[in-house]
């Protein structure tokens, strides 16, 4: 399998993928390892994951130049996605042992009620290439921490980053069973998913993890998907337009538009909607595209060549039916997968601009006449991950947000991600969640102890 830079189309690794022999041997491995590594005490665990933690510091410049070699994220934004990676590491170090301490829930007359948390089994771990640390290690470890073996593959976009994430983890003590890389393509998913695995959490697109549930229906195992969204943000007619304007095109454009929780659609009160275009073009216009190993690069190449055309179809679409393109939309010349940042005004809910996942440096902006209307605009898609709303006013934020269908909420903010709460999807944007203390014990499963002492 060859690994190409996306900013200079060049070659710059070989890896020999798996296939399904050797994806069989790793479930084997993982299945044998599993009763012994659930059976090593939690302080041990959590010891190893303090050293993957403490080892991603002391290589942390290292691994972001490969992040950015084979995904083509900016430097800068490399190096954020590492920093915050330390975070969740010590979300799940500081909070694994009061989750799954066990619960007495019931005691009297000799009869004792207990609840124990127990691990699933060989966990399928398939992963994400546009933030691989963060979507991985959502997984992954708490998967390990619980007493879950890992079979992970990661995207054939990040296989690098994969293999230096594995690479580190088996340097902390953890057995090389424990947690497993299979490399490859879709070929290598389906070969992971035709082993007897316990669980399988995937991070991807709509139509992927459709296929992978219609795969696995039939066997009864957990199933976790989280996929894509077409996240909507409304300005409200009370903010400064600039203040708005600047937050929410970094939501748009970080990571060039390659987020599921990327502003995708942004619906503006009327009153304020001239102000808010222009000062959202004009912080558009100031960012540097460019070589991703330059620091002052915002906006790097696509992941994906294949990406491009579902650009330049939405680009083609709005114009079509009346959008008014005001910036970007074309590739740039020359070499690497770069495009434009591109920003369409007076948008409307008929162009797939509005309603399909762009997963790009593209966005429409739409006038709408009051909250109300902004509610239904919000709604009118089958996603629901995340929705935002820039207000002065709380209240009006709360009531607005708690009529949106999305897993996460924003008040003044956008893009945003909290190891300390749920992140969940709805519709089209997946099942299950991960993060927050639901997202240590979606690993689990509970097991109900009903203790009666003798005479």
């Amino acid at each position: 399998m060859k690994i190409i830079n996306p900013a200079t189309e060049k070659v710059i690794a070989e890896v020999r993928d798996d296939d399904a022999g050797s994806v069989n041997q790793a479930f084997y491995r993982a299945r044998r390892a599993q009763k012994d590594w659930a059976k090593v005490p939690l302080s041990i665990k959590l010891g190893m994951m303090a050293r993957f933690r403490d080892l991603v510091v002391e290589n942390k410049a290292k691994l972001a130049s490969v992040l950015t070699s084979e995904v083509g994220k900016p430097i800068t934004q490399s190096n954020n996605e590492l920093n915050g990676l330390i975070g969740r590491l010590n979300f799940f170090l500081d909070n694994t042992e009061s989750v799954l301490k066990e619960e007495k829930v019931f005691n009297d007359s000799g009869m004792e009620e207990l609840i124990r948390h127990e691990p699933l089994g060989v966990i399928a771990n398939i992963s994400a290439w546009n933030y691989p640390y963060f979507v991985g290690s959502n997984v992954f470890v708490p998967a390990l921490l619980t007493g879950n073996t890992v079979i992970y593959k990661p995207s054939e976009y990040a296989t690098l980053t994969g293999l230096a994430i594995v690479e580190l983890m088996h340097q902390t003590g953890l057995p090389p069973d424990a947690f497993i890389a299979v490399v490859g393509g879709p070929a290598v998913g389906n070969a992971l998913l035709d082993q007897p695995i316990n669980g399988v959490f995937f991070t991807g697109s709509y139509a992927t993890g459709r296929k992978i549930n219609e795969k696995v229906a039939g066997r009864l195992m957990k199933v976790q998907l989280e996929l894509g969204g077409k996240d909507p943000v409304y300005i409200c007619d009370d903010v400064d337009p600039k203040a708005a304007a600047e937050a929410t095109a970094d939501g748009a454009f970080y990571n060039t538009g390659q987020s599921c929780c990327s502003v995708e659609r942004i619906y503006v009160h009327q009153n304020l909607y001239d102000k808010f275009v222009e000062a959202f073009t004009e912080t558009v216009r100031g960012f540097v595209i460019g070589d991703p190993t330059n620091e002052k690069t915002y906006i790097g190449p696509l992941a994906r060549h294949a990406q491009l055309d579902v650009l330049d179809q939405q680009v083609n679409d709005a114009e079509k039916k009346g959008a008014r393109l005001v910036l970007g939309g074309k590739r740039r010349p020359g070499t690497g997968y770069y495009y434009e940042p591109t920003v369409f005004v007076d948008a409307n809910q008929n162009m797939a601009l509005m309603k399909e996942e762009s997963f790009g440096p593209i966005i429409g902006i739409a006038r709408v006449r009051d909250d109300e209307e902004a509610v239904r605009m919000m709604n009118d898609t089958n996603y629901g991950l995340t929705a935002g709303v820039y207000t002065k006013d709380k209240t009006r934020a709360e009531r607005i947000l708690a009529e949106v269908n999305a897993g996460s909420a924003y008040w003044n903010c956008c893009d945003r991600v909290s190891p300390r709460l749920p992140w969940s999807g709805r519709g089209h944007s997946g099942l299950g969640l991960t993060l927050s203390k639901y997202g240590i014990l979606t690993f689990t499963q509970p097991k109900a102890w009903h203790l009666r002492s003798p005479g």
